[in-house]
């Protein structure tokens, strides 16, 4: 769900004008409150400029979205999740996202991921039993010979050591950002904003500790199919689910991710949203 139509499931009886208007209005009130990323596009009806605030809307497979099963996983495919735990609910309140952790589908069977204990490779059956809510995208441009590069060196950074030092970072850099992801912000502005000031927050990567999402982003790269220029530091699980199609991305993309499915579904309270669909 995109621009004005996010707005529409909770103002159903106004009309199109005043959508734009209750839209910037709301732009306003946000210009001194939580960060979120926005962008002008243009009406496809009349050519206006709308709003478009990044997608929080939250929808199951049983109204609107697909449900998937790992047979429809493609090497390289990208797995968001999240469970019931604390930890979880914690990073999604942080990040005002319904994920919390991601990982990556290699093929044959088996997803690699960073967690407290380093990086692993396990099953797809043993994630999905520790997962509440699993949703997969897709590269559009991933080929046999990115996901072969990928799977390469995914499976050399196997029993690594977690980048703890990476998270406690994050920590005070998320609150940091918000103030580049105020609505109404360029986005050339905006990524300015957040690589700056992940640079002096963040400092500079190490190539033998990974978290979660920052092992996704480097796989994609030593592939040579890079998701963005930003920092693999910077990138948290919220920001890869903002790079799928439709949404608002916080950093510059180089291609937007396709909506595969979900694997399993949740409450709907950690269930992600398929953009371009209406709000039940």
């Amino acid at each position: 769900m995109t621009g004005l139509t996010m707005l529409s499931g909770f103002v159903p009886s106004i009309g199109r004008s005043a959508r734009a208007g209750l839209c910037a209005a709301i732009g306003v009130v946000l210009l001194g409150t939580s960060g979120c990323a926005s962008r002008i596009d243009r009406d496809p009806d009349n050519g206006l400029p709308t709003l478009q605030l990044q997608n929080s809307v939250l929808l199951t497979p049983a109204n609107g979205g697909q449900t998937v099963g790992s047979q429809d996983l493609r090497a390289g495919d990208i797995i968001l999740s999240a469970t019931h735990g604390i930890n979880s609910l914690g990073i999604r309140v942080f990040t005002l996202s319904p994920v919390s952790h991601a990982a990556l589908y290699l093929g044959d069977d088996r997803i690699i991921e960073a967690v407290g204990s380093g990086v692993r490779t396990r099953s797809t059956a043993e994630f999905m039993a520790d997962e509440a809510t699993i949703v997969a995208f897709r590269h559009p441009g991933m080929t046999d010979a990115h996901a072969t590069a990928m799977r390469v060196f995914a499976q050399a950074q196997d029993g690594k050591k977690y980048n703890t030092a990476g998270i406690v970072l994050q920590a005070p850099f998320t609150l940091q950002r918000k103030f580049c992801e105020i609505p109404l912000v360029p986005g050339s502005v905006r990524d300015a904003c957040l690589r700056g000031t992940a640079a002096v927050q963040l400092g500079a990567a190490r190539n033998d500790r990974f978290f979660c999402s920052q092992l996704v982003l480097e796989a994609y790269r030593a592939a040579q199919l890079p998701l963005t220029d930003a920092s693999a530091l910077m990138v948290s699980p919220a920001d890869l689910l903002h790079m799928r199609e439709g949404d608002v991305p916080s950093v510059q993309i180089k291609q937007a991710l396709q909506y595969v499915g979900h694997l399993k579904g949740g409450h709907l309270a950690t269930d992600v949203a398929v953009t371009g669909q209406p709000s039940p």
